[in-house]
């Protein structure tokens, strides 16, 4: 029996896989996503009568736009060494470290909650994302957000490079890309129990100011540092330095296209 006991739950994994390099996370990487949380938060309509739950929160910058737009914030995540990060930039917001699973407050909490890229990567994404029903009000608004349409994006070919650096995933278990299909994301919120009412694409620029940042950046998100822990530092940095290449401008800085697709959807 001690055997399960002792097995990490994929939120603790998750979690700390994700604080091991939190610092070039929110310095680097987090802008990456600035276009979708305002295009989200502004379709979703935050503002000064708003409480607001971000449900895998990170660092906090979506938290803090929040904020910034007078919503009541609280945020959820699994990672320690981020939350800190999310604490230093909006003080005056709940942030709960924990488990999409087991999203640590009330029924009928929340007029919006919002999922920038965790929902899928629970443990058991339906029941996380029936958490997030859960604690939304009803007439509230749950946003779930994942890749876009990998056909001719730039940044999948980032993603995928990592693919034979990753120990083979279990059985079933869905890819990155796995919600791009619009059909498959409107089931995804139809089989939590949610209504889905809006799918729209988000795109956006990565620019970075030189190859160095641009691979530090890509290298602090937990699917890299599993990827370093399975081949070695040496063989994800410069797998990544390689996927860079195409990209990089006469004056040594880096720039790419990525977008987002996002699901609102009603309890």
């Amino acid at each position: 029996n001690m055997d399960i006991e002792s097995k990490p739950t994929p939120a603790k994994v998750n979690g700390q896989l994700w604080g091991a390099r939190a610092r070039d996370w929110a310095e680097i990487q987090e802008q990456s996503c600035l276009p979708v949380y305002h295009e989200v938060l502004k379709r979703t309509e935050v503002g000064s009568t708003t409480r607001y739950l971000d449900a895998g929160c990170g660092s906090g910058m979506a938290a803090s736009l929040a904020a910034n737009l007078g919503a009541e914030v609280s945020g959820l995540d699994a990672s320690e060494a981020l939350l800190v990060i999310a604490k230093e930039r909006t003080g005056n917001a709940d942030f709960q470290l924990g488990d999409l699973e087991n999203i640590p407050f009330e029924d009928d909490s929340f007029d919006v909650v919002t999922g920038f890229n965790s929902f899928q990567y629970a443990g058991n994404p339906a029941l996380a994302l029936g958490e997030a029903r859960r604690v939304t009000k009803p007439g509230g608004t749950v946003a779930i957000v994942t890749w876009g349409n990998p056909e001719g994006m730039d940044a999948a070919s980032l993603v995928a490079v990592l693919k034979p650096l990753l120990p083979p995933p279990p059985p079933g278990a869905p890819g990155p890309f796995a919600l791009s299909d619009e059909s498959t994301l409107r089931e995804f919120a139809s089989s939590a129990g949610l209504m889905p009412t809006d799918v729209f694409d988000v795109d956006g620029l990565w620019t970075y100011p030189d190859l160095d940042t641009a691979v530090r950046g890509m290298c602090s998100a937990g699917v890299a540092v599993k990827a370093m822990e399975h081949s070695g530092e040496e063989a994800v940095t410069s797998a990544y330095a390689a996927a860079f290449a195409p990209f990089l401008q006469s004056d040594g800085s880096v720039r790419l296209g990525a977008s987002f697709r996002c699901l609102v959807s009603q309890p």
